[in-house]
């Protein structure tokens, strides 16, 4: 079963996304308009997306906020309570979530190998290589962040896993100013929105998706940002969806 990507990064962006120079001025340039709703083509984001797939349906996801230790879970309850739509927190592991997809916030490369990723890559054997294949595939082997890719787990449920990377190299701390985690839950979000699979639209196949903490492992990002950073995302994403 192939995996399907709307998020790519197309055109004169692409060169940004793969150099070192300005590449981290650049993401946080993209989270600011973001978080204003003004981010176009001409902002520095175009996705592939634009005005050729708009969203048809009005729903959410329902998104469940995964915590297996408590300042994550705290952070997680403090942004929830401020949402909208169908979000809850779950302490504890997130495959003891029922979900249709789970959430790698993974790195650049699709390497599976330290903290949620290789409890996932345990838990579904194929899965790294269907990531890392997806992204040579889609994303000429390196995933920026802000983009996401589907791939399926090869088990009935979850059936997809989500590759949003919060950090370029495999075991990269983050700065404390990061925007990473918010680049990668829009990134996620969005998958579910405008995405597609070979058998249809993501969001038909998809109804629930469990989320675990973005950046707050390996990257070192502080729970309370990282909550605060989702929610800005989600509100962004499905605002206009409520």
């Amino acid at each position: 079963m192939r995996s399907v990507t709307q998020n790519q990064a197309t055109g004169p962006y692409r060169g940004d996304f793969h150099s070192d120079s300005g590449y981290q001025n650049r993401l946080r340039r993209v989270a600011f308009f973001a978080m204003l709703g003004t981010v176009t083509a001409d902002s520095g984001t175009h996705t592939g997306r634009g005005d050729a797939h708009p969203p048809v349906s009005p729903r959410t996801p329902e998104l469940v906020l995964c915590a297996v230790d408590e300042p994550l879970a705290t952070a997680w309850t403090a942004a929830v309570g401020k949402l909208a739509g169908r979000v809850r927190v779950h302490r504890g592991s997130v495959l003891d979530v029922v979900a249709q997809a789970v959430v790698s916030p993974a790195n650049s490369y699709g390497w599976m190998r330290g903290g949620i990723d290789a409890v996932y890559a345990r838990a579904f054997p194929d899965v790294e290589q269907s990531v890392r294949s997806a992204v040579l595939a889609f994303h000429g082997g390196e995933l920026p962040i802000g983009e996401a890719v589907i791939v399926p787990t090869g088990e009935p449920e979850p059936a997809w896993l989500i590759s949003a990377p919060t950090m370029r190299e495999p075991g990269e701390v983050l700065p404390a100013d990061t925007v990473h985690p918010y680049l990668a839950a829009r990134a996620v979000f969005l998958q579910w929105r405008d995405g597609r699979l070979d058998q249809g639209p993501v969001r038909e196949f998809v109804d629930t998706i469990a989320m675990p903490g973005l950046g707050t492992g390996v990257g070192g990002v502080e729970p309370a940002t990282c909550a605060r950073q989702v929610a800005a995302a989600w509100d962004e994403v499905f605002r206009h969806s409520r």
